[in-house]
Formats: structure tokens, sequence, C-alpha cells
């Protein structure tokens, strides 16, 4: 009965945040929509290609978010960010790619249906280790197609997106982490948010709160995979290689889930920072450490979660409880 009073008063309770809170997320954007432009020197191309990557990464750890808030701790984003990539490199060929782009996130939405029906009674870590399971069957899969569909295990060549212009394909990224940032913002204000919320607590007090729990989790699961396809379509379009060792490696999983986390669960801005923060690092340690720099990388990333349990947004809403945008 507890649990179903704390559940009523998290569903019920309004959003504690103004206008203010929009701020910095707005900030955000114009920064990122400015930096094209900055006198970067004879660096620009490098460090462009750095921010890029950064904004795929904040796509990512975004829409992983998006599911975690019904409760769902998944490790399936590297399947569906890699059959983006698949499903846009072998769209391109029949259609443009303005086309290919959302029918390749839409197959992965449609294939993420079904693998949230197939693991609608887990939980925990029995949710996680299937869909990670569910990761290697697609990457096994893919990489046994015939090599003159998918490339096998060699790999597949990508049609460069934009023409290979570098600062299209960032601003094309941009646009992707905005509707990613919208979809985000969409599901905080509506009801959306509230049934999320009450599955997160517990499936026991969201039936209770009349909560259609087979409708939102494969909804949540539809919308995040959706984003993380989208993400892949970057990649892939980037890169203009992609082969399945990489393409559905656990990495694409891992980095996601410790981003928001580092950044900040359950909000928008977070896991945009925590990509930021930590691709910068990366960049940072990786230039002045060449040998073992991940070591101290993972040492930073891991004091910083014990020292942050809320994540970077703890620091702005430090003594606040929820509310974060």
């Amino acid at each position: 009965m507890s649990r179903v009073i704390e559940a009523t008063r998290t569903v019920s309770r309004r959003p504690d945040f103004t206008g203010r809170a929009f701020v910095p997320l707005a900030l955000f954007f114009l920064l990122a929509l400015a930096f094209p432009f900055l006198p970067l020197g004879a660096r620009a191309e490098y460090l462009l290609q750095i921010a890029f990557f950064t904004v795929v990464a904040g796509v990512l750890a975004l829409s992983w978010d998006i599911l975690a808030r019904s409760g769902q701790v998944s490790l399936a984003h590297a399947a569906f960010y890699g059959l983006g990539a698949y499903g846009f490199a072998l769209l391109s060929k029949a259609v443009p790619w303005f086309l290919a782009m959302p029918l390749a996130a839409l197959i992965a939405g449609l294939v993420s249906l079904i693998l949230g029906a197939v693991t609608m009674r887990l939980s925990g870590m029995y949710f996680a280790i299937a869909t990670l399971a569910f990761t290697e069957v697609v990457r096994t899969v893919i990489q046994n197609l015939p090599e003159s569909v998918a490339g096998g295990a060699n790999g597949l060549l990508v049609p460069a997106l934009l023409g290979g212009n570098a600062r299209a394909q960032y601003f094309l990224a941009l646009a992707v982490l905005l509707l990613t940032a919208l979809v985000s913002l969409a599901v905080r204000f509506t009801r959306l948010h509230h049934a999320f919320a009450a599955i997160r607590q517990g499936e026991e007090t969201a039936r209770v709160l009349g909560v259609s729990i087979v409708r939102y989790k494969l909804l949540a699961f539809f919308i995040s995979s959706f984003l993380a396809a989208l993400g892949g379509v970057l990649f892939a379009g980037k890169t203009f290689f992609i082969n399945p060792l990489e393409t559905f490696s656990l990495a694409n999983s891992i980095a996601p889930l410790t981003t928001s986390i580092f950044g900040g669960l359950y909000t928008t801005l977070g896991p945009i920072l925590g990509a930021t923060v930590l691709r910068v690092a990366e960049e940072i340690l990786h230039n002045y450490i060449k040998n073992g720099y991940l070591v101290v990388y993972g040492l930073v990333l891991m004091l910083s979660i014990l020292w942050l349990p809320r994540g970077l947004m703890g620091l702005f809403r430090k003594g606040k409880r929820g509310g974060e945008l």
C-alpha cells in the first residue's frame, strides 16, 4: 500500500520547474549552432569531427534515457544503432538518403516492438541479459547474411551523407539531437511522464493507477529505438564504412547508459551534457596520455558517478528533489 501511495504522489506531482529551466538547454543548442563558425584555426576539421560524434553520443544517451524512464534498463541499444546503420546502407541503394534515413529508423522501431513484446514480463537483470542476447542475435544474423547483401564480417561501404560535407553533416546531426530533445520534452510534459514514472515505481502499483503497462512500455521501446537508429544512420553516413563487430559492439550499449547516469537520469539536458563532457574529456586524455588513457578515463568516470549520484544535473539543482528538465 505504501508503494501505491508513493507512486500516486509521484504521478500526481506537478513539475516544479519554471521557464528558466529551459535556458541551459537553449544555450547549449545556440552554442552548438555557432560552433562551426568559430575561428578554430588549422584544426577546424578535426574539432568539427569531434563535435559531430559528440552530438551522436548525445542522441544515443538521451534516447536510452527515454526508455529508462519506463523502468527498462536495456542493453539492446547497439542492436538498434546497428540496424539503423545497416538499414540506411541498404536502403540508400534504392531511395534517396532523406527517405532511407527515416525508413531505417522505422524498421529498427518496428523490430523493437517485437523485442519489447517478448521481454514484456522480464525486469531488472533478466531484462538486461535478454536485451544483451538480442544484440548478439542481430549481430550474428547480419554477419551471416550473404556478402552481396550486407558485406558479411568484412563490412559494407556506405554512401556519404550530404556528399561528405562535414559542416552540413554536423548540422544534420544537430537537427537529430534537437528532435531527440523535443521528443524528450514531449514525454516530460505529457501523460507519458506520469505513466512511465508509475511503471518505474512498480508494475503492480501502475496497474492500480490504471496505467496500460503493455502499451506504454512498447511505446517507450519504439521511441527510444527509432531515435537510436537515427544515431546509427549518422554514424554510417559519416564513416562511409560499417562492419558488424564495431557497429553492434557492446560499447554502443554501455556508453549511453553510463553517459545518462553521469549527466543525470530522467532529464533532457543531463544526457546531452554528459555526452559533451565525457567526449571532450576522452579526447583530452587521449591527446595527453597516449597509452592507457582509457584506464584513467574509466577511473574518472567511476569516481564522478560515486561522488555525483544524481549526475551533473545534481550540481545545478543541489538540495532540490525532482523537477529537472
